[in-house]
């Protein structure tokens, strides 16, 4: 053994002792540290979990949504694990150049593996090097480069760790063609490129060396690996916030206990308020201990769910890519919020491990680091930053002011959110980012009623008369005056209602939008139209209904919820309803997911999803490009246009997966080219109007809904189809800036339902037809609905 092996072994020992240690030391602290959020069950189905895990980890499902990124990160990943055997070949050939692993060293289909991950870590590394580099925010455009995905994120940490990689697998390929060399001037069999199938070119160039030489050389290079595998690990164990390093270890556990086995996104229905991991029960709230948390209110009330979340973000940016706040400038970044709600967490972590004893005695007089003692200083978890608005980053300060106390996340960033689900949805790696805001809203809410004047009117509207206009109840049929036909009321008096609702297909949720609000009527009366003149039976409540509380939950306000929730279950249940079709995307969510939380489970239709069905059966039949408008409410100039673009309403799309049949509809119109923007499907844009923002004021930043409907302008569309009544009221308020600002001729472009042109052409151009008349034409392929 020569002085340079001796002198090799010792280092390499030396620093994997000390990096095994802190690792050890480091897991112990996460540990520990997600035992400190409160308890929750992801225990279920343990089977269906394993395969959602085996299927995101091979798959890259959820990396997908960038093409290019996923297949570099897939082969970084993959080779991540798989070379890790040439780790341990490293510490044999400290001792001996030549040793390979026991049984599969030599073995042709092992070194094939190993030499096509080496290249392609090493290939993929470069290119993920350079896309960050492309996105970085010196190239971006916005306000100090905000709009780059990467704005905030850590960069010597990223930094790090892509030369890490980078060095590694250099390291791999080196000592593979020094394998080659020395082989070869052994006079091996080995030496062929049946072994060293990519690197036997390159090793020829060193076939001229010494054993000696080639021998001394393996021994380096295998050191240089592992001293950089080694730094490697001693870093991210003493930084257990690297969530760019982390996430390879932590994105495990956290796809496995995502909120649903199957692998369905974490979106649709919110989670309940839970004390002690079981759900709140409402109607014994008064008997909890005075220091049950009603949400979060410190980092400690998040679920070990998520904690584990936060530390398992590796900062991509995809979620701040999508968000409509941040694209707003306004405050929010998903990314940044959940990073520094991770800070914090760690931070905080050593002070609530201690024991009474040591906190008795006061935080100074413990040895906590810095950082420990000004998160314990924070005053809230949510409050008053004194950010600029042109400095996002000081809205969020995991450590408190400078000065001691403050808050960690400014209050401008939890009110910011639209709670679209952009950010969960595009998320790589499974965090919950809806949860977690709408968790502190209700802790601002229910426990301190701090939030937005606006919402103060909002609650009392529901409190006092179940809508959030406040208006009569008596009014909520007003919707139906003047229709040829009568609707059907269940429980009413009339001759055409109903005692109950055996006797009809469907119970139309009419919704507070549509029996309220002016342009909403509009769509109700066309889906009323389009049912009656399919001979589809249906029935409404009336003055029976009340808001479903979609708002009032969003806005942190769960006992409100659970009471207009529980009033429209009960009316529901008692009215014996199974299939219920709405008009509301807002509705559709909370009755078709949400309800079931109360006791009250139906099949949910989307309106779009209904006629679409009736269209392919043929109980429907558009006959003629949608004409004059004949009562739907639409100008001539708006009616008449010839092509269409469609808004994906948030909680349709990406909440529940509703994408096609509004588009099928939309595309099966005669004489209506249809254009698709930009942002569609699951990348679609916010209007602007979830999370209870319908009724907030815009105050920062710019306005969502321009944001939106400049890019539907931008398609030439004559019309912007929609499917829910929140995002007809903020795209028509768009398109009326637009108009003021000239930049359309008013009447130019309409706001319309899909519904409302599905009406107009179905009765055709001259003012109606019957069911029969809708019918006579050709027989056309009738594929199978999507709903």
């Amino acid at each position: 053994m020569t002085v340079l092996q001796i002198i090799a072994i010792v280092i390499s020992l030396a620093i994997t002792v000390v990096g095994v240690a802190l690792l050890t030391k480091t897991i112990n602290h996460y540990v520990a540290t997600f035992r400190l959020g409160q308890p929750e069950y992801r225990g279920d189905d343990k089977g269906a979990r394993t395969v959602t895990l085996v299927r995101e980890f091979l798959g890259h499902t959820r990396m997908s949504r960038l093409p290019v990124v996923a297949i570099a990160h897939w082969f970084t990943m993959v080779s991540f694990g798989i070379l890790f055997f040439t780790l341990i070949n490293a510490f044999g050939q400290l001792f001996e150049p030549s040793w390979t692993l026991p049984l599969i060293g030599h073995f042709p289909p092992y070194e094939w593996i190993t030499e096509f991950f080496a290249w392609t870590g090493l290939l993929g590394i470069v290119l993920l090097m350079a896309i960050r580099q492309q996105n970085h925010p010196r190239s971006a455009a916005g306000e100090h480069g905000r709009r780059s995905r990467f704005f905030g994120s850590t960069w010597w940490q990223a930094y790090y760790v892509e030369l890490t990689i980078l060095g590694v697998t250099l390291c791999i390929l080196a000592l593979r063609v020094l394998e080659y060399a020395l082989a070869k001037v052994e006079g091996l069999d080995t030496a062929s490129a049946l072994n060293f199938p990519m690197t036997a070119w390159l090793g020829e160039s060193f076939t001229g060396l010494s054993v000696a030489a080639l021998e001394g050389a393996i021994v380096v290079i295998a050191t240089l690996k592992i001293l950089i595998s080694m730094a490697w690990m001693i870093t991210i164990a003493l930084n257990p916030t690297m969530g760019v390093a982390w996430h390879r270890f932590l994105a495990f556990f956290n796809i496995f206990w995502k909120r649903h086995a199957d692998g369905r996104t974490s979106l649709g229905e919110l989670q309940p308020i839970r004390v002690n991991g079981e759900p709140l029960d409402f109607e014994n709230v008064d008997d909890l201990d005075e220091d049950a948390a009603l949400g979060v209110g410190k980092i400690e009330d998040f679920t070990w769910k998520g904690l584990l979340d936060f530390t398992t973000c590796t900062e991509c940016g995809r979620c701040q890519s999508q968000c409509p706040a941040w694209n707003t400038d306004k405050p929010l970044s998903p990314k940044l919020l959940v990073m520094s709600l991770r800070d914090h967490a760690h931070a905080k972590a050593p002070w609530l491990q201690a024991s009474e004893e040591v906190r008795a005695k006061g935080i100074d007089a413990g040895s906590f680091s810095e950082r420990t003692k000004a998160a314990v200083a924070v005053d809230q978890l949510v409050g008053e930053t004194g950010y600029d608005i042109t400095d996002p980053l000081g809205a969020y300060q995991p450590y408190g002011a400078p000065d001691g106390g403050g808050a960690v996340i400014d209050q401008d960033v939890l009110w910011s959110c639209t709670t679209c689900g952009a950010c969960v949805e595009q998320c790589p790696v499974d965090i919950e980012h809806v949860d977690a805001i709408v968790d502190m809203r209700r802790y601002k809410n229910l426990i301190e009623s701090a939030f937005p004047s606006e919402l103060g009117g909002l609650f009392k509207n529901l409190e006092k008369n179940a809508n959030p206009w406040g208006l009569a109840p008596r009014l909520r049929m007003d919707w139906a005056k003047d229709l040829p036909f009568d609707v059907p009321q269940v429980g009413g008096s009339g001759s055409s209602d109903v005692e109950a609702l055996e006797d009809v297909d469907y119970l139309f949720w009419v919704g507070c939008a549509g029996a309220y609000e002016d342009r909403a009527k509009k769509t109700t009366r066309a889906v009323a139209e389009l049912l009656h003149l399919a001979d589809v039976r249906f029935a409404v409540l009336g003055d029976g209904e009340a808001c479903t509380g979609d708002s009032a939950r969003r806005a942190g306000n769960e006992f409100l919820f659970q009471m207009l929730a529980q009033q429209n279950v009960e009316v529901l249940n008692e009215v014996g309803a199974t299939k219920i079709v709405v008009t509301c995307a807002h509705c559709f969510n909370t009755i078709k997911n949400e309800y079931p939380q109360l006791g009250g489970t139906y099949e949910v239709l989307h309106h779009t999803q209904l006629l679409n069905r009736l269209v392919r059966e043929k109980r429907l039949t558009p006959v003629a490009r949608p004409g004059d408008g004949d009562g739907l409410g639409m100008s001539r100039a708006g009616s008449t246009g010839s092509k269409v673009t469609y808004h994906d309403p948030c909680y349709l799309g990406r909440h529940n997966q509703v994408y096609a049949p509004p588009r099928e509809l939309l595309q099966i119109l005669p004489g209506v080219e249809y254009a698709e923007m930009e942002r569609s499907g699951e990348k679609s844009f916010c209007c602007g109007a979830g999370g209870a923002r319908m009724w907030m004021e815009e105050k920062l930043g710019t306005r969502i809904n321009t944001n939106r409907t400049e890019e539907a302008l931008a398609t030439g569309a004559d019309r912007i189809a929609i499917g829910c009544p929140f995002c007809k009221v903020m795209l028509t308020d768009g398109l009326n800036a637009a108009v003021q600002e000239g930049k359309k001729a008013e009447g130019e472009v309409e706001v319309v339902d899909v519904a409302q042109m599905l009406l107009a052409a179905v009765r055709r151009g001259d003012g109606g037809a019957s069911v029969e008349q809708a019918h006579a034409v050709p027989d056309a392929p009738t594929p199978e609905p999507a709903i």
